[in-house]
């Protein structure tokens, strides 16, 4: 894969949606989009997941890109509360409190934008954890993974062990639905499994 030109630009400096991306063999460069996270007075989980994926890759193609431009925002949602990334470590703790014993959805909202416009696809996924103790919740917090995670974990890591059940999509809790990026992609008739097992399958 590495020596065909990249296909799209993965508006994210995730690693994790790199390595997704990568997964379903799709050259890409990486751009990241910084913008402004703050949930709207009003707004719903499922519309800010929606807006900000779009916003993000609206952003990288507004300042010239070519490429068409992929863009995720991933968020975990409890009694219709957004928790996106912890402030510090007194907030990732408390985020891990609320998340104990309950069940909460994880919305991934991806953005495809192209000649066409933009299209966007939702992924929704329901988590459970088991009941957390503060100690754990402390030394989590003490592995330096849940920094930079929306609710304050990650699923392909140490927390794994706090996940009892998970139903829906396992790379869309990751940051990056597999299934509704292919999805896009093949609507806009861009690519994938490119240098996977030597397929090289057109959507």
């Amino acid at each position: 894969m590495k020596s065909s030109p990249p296909l799209l630009c993965l508006a994210s400096v995730s690693p994790r949606r790199r390595e997704l991306l990568e997964q379903i063999g799709v050259p890409h460069i990486v751009a990241g989009a910084d913008i402004d996270e703050t949930v709207l007075a009003g707004e719903t989980p499922r519309d800010y997941v929606g807006r900000m994926a779009r916003q993000k890759a609206l952003t990288v193609r507004d300042r010239g890109e070519t490429l068409p431009v992929l863009a995720a925002d991933t968020t975990v949602v409890l009694d219709d509360v957004v928790y996106g990334k912890p402030r510090d470590r007194a907030d990732g703790i408390a985020m891990l409190g609320r998340l104990s014993g309950r069940t909460h959805e994880v919305l991934t909202a991806v953005a495809f934008a192209g000649e066409r416009g933009v299209a966007l696809r939702l992924s929704v996924s329901s988590v459970r954890f088991r009941e957390l103790t503060v100690e754990e919740c402390a030394a989590y917090w003490e592995t330096g993974e849940p920094r930079d995670k929306a609710g304050g974990y990650a699923v392909q890591g140490a927390a794994a062990v706090f996940i009892e059940s998970l139903s829906g999509s396992y790379s869309g809790v990751m940051g990056l639905p597999l299934f509704e990026t292919a999805e896009l992609l093949r609507a806009s008739g861009v690519p994938y499994w490119r240098g996977v097992a030597g397929a090289g399958a057109r959507c």
